[in-house]
This record gives structure tokens, C-alpha cells and sequence, in this order.
């Protein structure tokens, strides 16, 4: 049984003053009446795997109201292999984190990342579809970051570069020479970026392919596109120097990574402008599901899937699908529904759901079925 989070405990996320000891499972379902704090247990797990919300960027929001700080701590294993180590995360209102393994302070989120990565199926989704483009160029370098060891160095790099680059050419005066040394960097590391995420993509649209099939198989004509943020016949460095002049009247870099995309059609047509909201989920669904299914491959680290609201905007025999689909990937997942036949009703091992009762800030966890209906 592939459990990343066996124990999980949470003070002053929102309305969850106090949760202590959570025994989990492999599949675990959180289901109680709106504002009762399921999607709040929901954030404390992201929070433990990413430093933060999946819900806005205020810490002030996330933080019950009256307390200084809010902290969630689990054990944690980083491998199937792996007997688990304690891993925790405190925000303060000031902004401040502080994350500790195994009782040692560590100073970055990307060390962090490696031992709980988590993949979020929310209403926030749709911006996979629905919004700007740097939504799916998040989603493309996370996976990217958790199959290629090197991508973050090259990308850290790009950063700097970019910004030391754009620095340079809203200045009056230009040091040709500065300028030089910093496309020359930008290029090398940009080079890269791109190479890391064509071969990604290459294994992911398969993927998805694969699984919109099994979801959707009435849209076929679905494709997905990657495309690389400059002219795909000529290198970087070539389209660097073919922009110099433009990148220096506008005075910044307008070629690149950084204007990366990718795009659903359908028929030639955008899906977002011609599928249906309900449509849209299981099309986002399947992308997230082609992501986790690469990261089980390729990852020594365990998937955990979050998904809010599972039934929302589904009917029943599409929830199943997805269930079917989540359960055979062997992930942790949370799940969130108002009630819990609703989850028990189309998952395909209901005796096997690790099932929590939430209530006014409050978890309890709850007998299962006895037998699979």
C-alpha cells in the first residue's frame, strides 16, 4: 500500500483550531456539510508538501483568526521503501515559514517538495484550460522538476539570467559587452529549460491521451500542443539575437521559456472555448492523472493526490471513471465530498476508504463500509 502520509496533525488553519493524530490511509475521504473545514484539511497537507495554500497567497487568510502562526506536522515517507520521518511547516502572520525534517530546519521549498509532492484536482483546475499561460507552464515544470534531477539548477539559472538580462535593457546606456555574457548565459539555460519539457511533453501526451480515452472516449479529436515561446526553426541563441532590437525598445526579454505554452484543441478549436464545465473537469482530470502516472514512473517519490469536491460538476457514472482511474495509479489520495455515499457510491473499493466526519473545525474519523457495494 504506497502511503506517503501516515500521520497528520494541524493547529489554526482557518477553521481547524485543533486536529490531532489523523491515522491515514491510502485513500482517504473527508466529507461534512460546506464550510465545515474539509478543504481546509485539504491545505494543511499542501501546506505540509509545499510551504503554502493551494487557496491565494495570503498567509493572514490561511491563519485561524486570532492565532500568530499556523503548523501542520506528519510523518512522512519519502519512498515505498521508506519507514517515514516527521516533517513539519509553521507560517507566521509576519509571512515567515519555517520547515523542519526529521527535526532539522531546512531553508528551501525545493527540499521540502521531494518528500510530499502533491497534485491538486480543485475548482482551480480549470486554469489549465481556462487561464493564462502561466498556469500550464507551472504544470508542465512540476512535473518536469520531479522526473529530471537537473531541470532546477537550469532553471534557477534562467531566473537570474532574465532578470539580470531585462535589468540591462531598460538602462539608457547598455554595456554590449554585460549584455553579451547575460544572452549568452540565458541562452544555455533556456536551451535546456526547453529540451527538459519537450521530453516531458513527448511522454505526456501519450499519457493523456490515454486516459481522456478511457474518460471521454466520444472526443477523440482532442490534441495537445506544446509550444516552446519562440520561432521552433531557429535555436534560442538565433532568436535572441533576431529579437535584440525589439527586446531593447521594449525593454525587456519578449522571447523564451518564459513565454512557453500549452494548448488544448478539439477539432482545431480551443477545448476551453468548446467543451462543456462538466467536459472541462474530466479533461483537466485526465492531465493531472498523466501527470501522477509519469511521477510513479519516473519518481522515487510518492504521488499524493488532493481532489476537492470530487463530484462536482460530474454525474455518477463519470465520478466513477475517475475513481477507477485515481485508484489504479496506487496514489495516496484525500478526497472531499458533502457526503460520504457520495464517494462510497463510485469508488471501486468503498470497504477499502479510510473515511473522516468534519464538522465546525472538528475530524473524526469514521467506521467504513463493511463490505464493497
Amino acid at each position: 500500500m504506497n502511503v506517503a502520509l501516515s500521520q497528520l496533525n494541524i493547529h489554526s488553519v482557518r477553521n481547524l483550531r485543533e486536529v490531532k493524530g489523523l491515522d491515514l490511509g491510502r485513500v482517504n475521504v473527508f466529507y461534512g456539510p460546506n464550510g465545515s473545514g474539509k478543504t481546509s484539511v485539504l491545505e494543511s497537507i499542501h501546506m505540509l508538501g509545499m510551504a503554502r495554500s493551494f487557496r491565494g497567497t495570503s498567509v493572514r487568510t490561511l491563519i485561524t483568526h486570532g492565532a500568530e502562526s499556523c503548523t501542520v506536522f506528519g510523518t512522512v515517507s519519502s519512498s515505498p521503501h521508506h519507514s517515514g520521518v516527521s516533517v513539519g511547516v509553521q507560517r507566521k502572520i509576519s509571512g515567515e515559514a519555517q520547515i523542519k525534517v526529521a527535526g532539522s530546519v531546512i531553508r528551501t521549498v525545493a527540499e521540502l517538495i521531494h518528500y510530499l509532492p502533491v497534485l491538486v484536482i480543485n475548482s482551480g483546475s480549470f486554469d489549465l484550460l481556462m487561464g493564462p499561460p502561466r498556469a500550464r507552464r507551472q504544470y508542465l515544470d512540476w512535473g518536469v522538476f520531479h522526473v529530471e534531477p537537473t531541470f532546477f539548477s537550469h532553471w534557477q539559472r534562467f531566473q537570474r539570467c532574465i532578470k539580470q538580462r531585462n535589468s540591462l535593457l531598460r538602462r539608457d546606456k547598455i554595456s554590449s559587452v554585460e549584455l553579451s555574457g547575460w544572452t549568452r548565459d540565458l541562452a544555455g539555460s533556456g536551451t535546456a529549460i526547453n529540451a527538459f519539457r519537450q521530453a516531458y511533453f513527448r511522454q505526456l501526451a501519450p499519457s493523456f491521451k490515454g486516459f481522456l480515452s478511457a474518460l471521454m472516449p466520444e472526443l477523440e479529436k482532442i490534441e495537445l500542443h506544446y509550444r516552446q515561446g519562440w520561432d521552433k526553426n531557429i535555436d534560442y541563441e538565433n532568436a535572441l539575437a533576431n529579437s535584440l532590437d525589439a527586446d531593447q525598445e521594449r525593454g525587456y526579454t519578449h522571447v523564451g521559456p518564459q513565454r512557453a505554452d500549452m494548448r488544448v484543441t478539439i477539432d482545431g478549436h480551443s477545448a476551453a472555448d468548446t467543451l462543456s464545465r462538466g467536459q472541462q473537469k474530466l479533461l483537466v482530470c485526465a492531465l493531472k492523472l498523466a501527470q501522477g502516472q509519469l511521477m510513479g514512473e519516473k519518481s522515487t517519490s510518492n504521488c499524493v493526490y488532493l481532489v476537492d469536491d470530487l463530484p462536482s460538476e460530474l454525474d455518477k457514472p463519470h465520478s466513477r471513471l475517475v475513481s477507477e482511474k485515481l485508484e489504479s495509479l496506487g496514489a495516496q489520495i484525500f478526497i472531499t465530498s458533502v457526503e460520504r455515499e457520495d464517494i462510497e457510491s463510485v469508488w471501486p473499493k468503498p470497504s477499502e476508504l479510510t473515511m473522516f466526519h468534519v464538522e465546525h473545525g472538528a475530524v473524526e474519523k469514521v467506521s467504513s463500509l463493511s463490505v464493497e457495494c
